[in-house]
């Protein structure tokens, strides 16, 4: 079900019997026909361990299962809204930055630690960004949010590109992730995202960056 851009900041989505979505909770404006809204206590398709990778990384509400027939508009506290579609592979997205997604899409967790090692476990201690990413995978539409528009920079083998983690919204591609920082140890310590610290992002693929460091 494609989601309909109705301005920057909102995006409708067409409900159909038989089908369902997820969406972030808090994050339905309006809508129209015969639709559901039920708290999801299962993690969506990833089951218990999206859930478990959603708390650790500080999301504690669940998402919210819509089903019915109808059509439905999403935004959340005026953030920017990309749309992103999906044809058979997969986005990593930071959980906090999902507004919603097709149903069909299957959706896991991916420890951010396991390719940055030492220095991705500490981009979640230092800079306040989750330990987990979620990753949705499959055919459909993802609507992310973020903070003064979005930007799609190309990844290729020659060409990594460096984020400023609170920066980062999503990727996609055959990417891996490095955190770095021009810091010694122990003047990370107590200091929050900036220059000193860089997601290295290498590979091919495409990184959404915002245009603003402010966390969602």
């Amino acid at each position: 079900m494609p989601f309909r851009e109705i301005n920057a900041k909102m995006v409708e989505a067409t409900i159909a019997p038989g089908q369902k979505m997820f969406s972030q909770r808090g994050a339905m404006l309006a809508y129209r026909g015969d639709v559901t809204f039920t708290p999801n206590t299962a993690g969506g398709q990833g089951g218990l361990m999206s859930m478990i990778g959603r708390r650790v990384a500080g999301e504690a509400t669940p998402l919210m299962t819509v089903e019915g027939s109808g059509t439905v508009m999403f935004g959340h506290g005026g953030h920017h809204i990309q749309v992103i579609r999906l044809s058979g592979d997969t986005l990593y997205v930071e959980a906090d930055r999902l507004l919603a997604f097709d149903g069909t899409l299957e959706q896991g967790t991916m420890f951010m630690g396991a390719q940055g090692g030492v220095m991705g476990m500490v981009r979640g201690q230092v800079t306040g960004q989750g330990l987990f990413t979620t990753t949705l995978k499959g055919h459909g539409a993802v609507a992310v949010m973020a903070h003064g528009g979005v930007i799609e920079l190309p990844i290729g083998p020659s060409r990594p590109v460096h984020v400023d983690p609170q920066a980062y919204v999503a990727h996609r591609g055959d990417v891996r992730n490095k955190l770095s920082t021009a810091l010694g140890w122990r003047d990370m310590v107590g200091r929050g995202s900036g220059e000193a610290f860089q997601l290295e992002l290498s590979g091919n693929g495409v990184v959404y960056v915002q245009a603003s460091e402010e966390k969602l």
